[in-house]
């Protein structure tokens, strides 16, 4: 018995000692929030092979969980990161109107058509030219991505023209493709992604913009009727990555490091491949469920630009008053797409 108390003792005064000297005393457990199913391809194509990269880059020592539940609404998960809620959060930067303007650049219309591509560039012109504007204060930011380019579903009637749209409400995320929606005539409904069946089952919505993934992921498959898939994109949609900056510093030097290696640029690529090989799937859902799929017209998509010009225009002015050369930026980001798609 005293050999054994002896020996409690000393691991007691062991342990004590390890906290302390600050010394690790095991693996860094860190948390996502996360408000997305877990079949999501965000989740199981974005998310989970990150976290995986992450534990090989750290040798094992960091551990992330992604929580059984949100901590909060959609709209809430940039704070969620930052208040501390959770280590880390994703979210779209339109979900909540007037907070993010710079991210915007990566929204126009006609960027790409390939979300890897995009989301690389994206993160490139982010490092470079928009992060010092700090629009992220109060986050340790580790990726910039987007989904693959926006198209239009509807259950009411094929989109031939412009003037199809009249009358329509159509379910959208927050950001530049509000602004879209409005200067080629439909209704605006904002709302977060997981509200889109509920608002088309229940005649809320006439239909929704989305990638091609979303018509799928969110079980839409029965409910639109027709698809009219826009060449560039009608819109793209800013995502980020975000860890709590204390939980961050927290971590050792090496650890800090595992995670921003395979973070960043790496990170892009991971979500961007993810959602090409999600669009691809959407389609094929949507041909199995009978949707009508066609591809715009060439006068369908001048009327959209004509429609649309001024919308990249007004950003460009309106993001003066922050320092960024804005019409620099899309020409940047428009030059680092076309390298991104090159492979470069």
């Amino acid at each position: 018995m005293k050999t054994t108390m002896k020996t409690l003792a000393a691991a007691a005064v062991i342990g004590a000692i390890g906290l302390a000297s600050g010394a690790p005393a095991r693996a860094a457990d860190l948390t996502l929030s996360s408000w997305l199913p877990p079949k999501h391809p965000i989740v199981a194509d974005m998310i989970v092979p990150w976290i995986k990269e992450v534990e090989a880059a750290s040798g094992g020592s960091i551990k992330i969980k992604i929580l059984a539940k949100p901590l909060g609404k959609p709209p809430a998960h940039f704070d969620i990161a930052k208040d501390g809620l959770a280590d880390i959060t994703y979210g779209v930067h339109g979900y909540q109107p007037g907070r993010f303007l710079l991210t915007q650049a990566v929204e126009m219309p006609f960027l790409g058509d390939s979300a890897e591509a995009t989301s690389v560039a994206y993160w490139r012109i982010f490092k470079r030219d928009l992060e010092k504007a700090n629009e992220h204060k109060g986050v340790k930011v580790l990726g910039m991505f987007t989904h693959g380019p926006g198209n239009m579903f509807n259950a009411v009637r094929p989109i031939n023209s412009l003037s199809n749209l009249e009358g329509l409400k159509i379910r959208v995320g927050g950001g530049i493709v509000n602004e879209v929606t409005k200067a080629i005539g439909a209704t605006s409904l904002l709302k977060p992604a997981p509200s889109s069946y509920e608002l088309m089952s229940n005649g809320v919505a006439d239909g929704v913009f989305f990638p091609k993934e979303s018509i799928k992921s969110f079980k839409l498959t029965k409910l639109v009727r027709y698809a009219t898939l826009i060449p560039g994109g009608l819109y793209n949609t800013s995502f980020f990555l975000v860890m709590n900056p204390t939980s961050f510093k927290k971590l050792t030097k090496a650890e800090q490091a595992a995670i921003v290696k395979v973070s960043g640029e790496n990170f892009a690529h991971i979500a961007g491949k993810g959602w090409d090989n999600a669009d691809k799937a959407g389609v094929a859902a949507m041909k199995a469920d009978g949707v009508e799929v066609v591809t715009a017209s060439p006068s369908l998509i001048d009327e959209i630009r004509r429609k649309t010009a001024h919308i990249e225009q007004d950003w460009v002015a309106k993001v003066k008053a922050t320092g960024i050369d804005g019409a620099k930026v899309m020409a940047d980001l428009r030059a680092e797409i076309q390298k991104a798609e090159a492979g470069k």
